[in-house]
């Protein structure tokens, strides 16, 4: 049986490269290697494409010392992947590709968009669903069509932090403090602040601002922090819900990734009928931004009514040791190896689907 060639592009040029590259081993390692033949392609933060060998590269760091040049064509009729060596050029055809990138110039559509181009199947998102939900203020004005509860927001852009004065009252004048301070399109909690007074919001803002030109301010929910994981293409499926207990006084960058005192509780006990209003907002939520193959859609439960909370949405969720995705899917007996290839096939049936030349096994 001929294998079919998968290409992972991995790290990128977004502030959250070092979990991609972590999410790209556990990708590898859980890829049916009867089945498929990987092509490794690591991006620098410089956003230079490298010709990976193996995971060991990714693990050790030494991929960015690579000397062989990856670029993936964005012509149709040939659906390769050109590895440029000392002035020589070798063209490989790609079956697929699974952009196992986070935040931006990854999981915002804008690699989505050179795989389309090229006709290549892709796992994850499309072109629009990836750009909106990327972006934190689009998305609440798609849920808000919803009518699904989220926090109340103030967008700031980054020109008018020239005038501080100003966008200080914008927000003031509509939330009371504490704040939450997010970069729109920044993701794994980067850039993002929480503000007690005018003192720490005005701080908050240039912080963000140097992640994004658009930001947004939000009230500060008194909520638990849960998540839901959504798998499937036009008929998604939600998985149980896991909750996020964060070490810090939020779930920032550091909480998520360097304290060991986080954790994260399967199947939590909420109150009411909140899991499955939960499950059920993720799927609609998903359908409502056209998601296919996964996301990850985050939510806030109101510790004393138990009332439910739209967050925000991931369409390339971590697959690192301790993200809530795989490990949802796996409380649901699904484990790496089956998740992988699922989303692959889903990659090939989208195609298909859309008038591709993806095939399905």
């Amino acid at each position: 049986m001929n294998k079919k060639t998968i290409a992972v592009l991995f790290g990128g040029q977004s502030s959250e490269h070092e979990v991609s590259c972590v999410s790209a081993t556990t990708i590898i390692k859980n890829i049916n290697t009867d089945l498929y033949r990987v092509i490794i392609i690591g991006i620098t933060k410089s956003g230079k494409w490298i010709k990976v060998n193996n995971v060991e590269e990714i693990q050790s760091g030494q991929w960015t010392k690579g000397s062989v040049t990856a670029v993936i064509s964005p012509d149709a009729t040939q659906r390769s992947v050109l590895f440029i060596e000392g002035g020589k050029v070798t063209a490989e055809k790609i079956d697929a590709a699974f952009p196992a990138l986070h935040g931006l110039y990854g999981e915002d559509g804008t690699v989505q968009g050179l795989l389309e181009l090229a006709k290549i199947p892709y796992v994850g998102c499309g072109v629009v669903a990836s750009g909106v939900s990327m972006d934190k203020l689009f998305t609440k004005i798609i849920v808000d069509t919803l009518g699904i509860r989220q926090a109340k927001y103030v967008p700031i852009m980054k020109k008018e932090l020239e005038q501080i004065g100003l966008a200080v009252e914008k927000v003031e004048e509509k939330l009371s403090y504490p704040v939450f301070i997010k970069p729109s399109n920044a993701g794994s909690s980067r850039g993002v602040s929480k503000a007690h007074n005018r003192e720490e919001l005005i701080r908050g803002l240039h912080t963000a601002a140097e992640h994004d030109r658009k930001i947004l301010v939000e009230e500060t929910i008194n909520g638990r922090e849960v998540e839901c994981a959504v798998l499937g293409g036009n008929e998604p499926k939600a998985s149980g819900v896991g909750e996020i207990v964060a070490a810090a006084d939020f779930y920032d960058y550091d909480a998520k990734y360097n304290n060991a005192e986080s954790k994260t509780i399967l199947s939590p006990v909420l109150i009411g009928n909140a899991a499955e209003t939960i499950r059920d907002y993720a799927v609609r939520i998903f359908k409502a931004v056209d998601g296919y193959g996964l996301s990850r859609v985050d939510f806030f439960v109101d510790k004393e009514t138990g009332e439910v909370i739209f967050n925000e949405i991931n369409t390339m969720p971590g697959f690192t040791s301790i993200s809530m995705y795989p490990m949802l899917w796996e409380a649901k007996g699904i484990g790496k190896p089956q998740l992988v290839e699922k989303l692959l096939q889903l990659a090939f049936a989208r195609a298909l689907e859309a008038g591709g030349e993806g095939d399905v096994k």
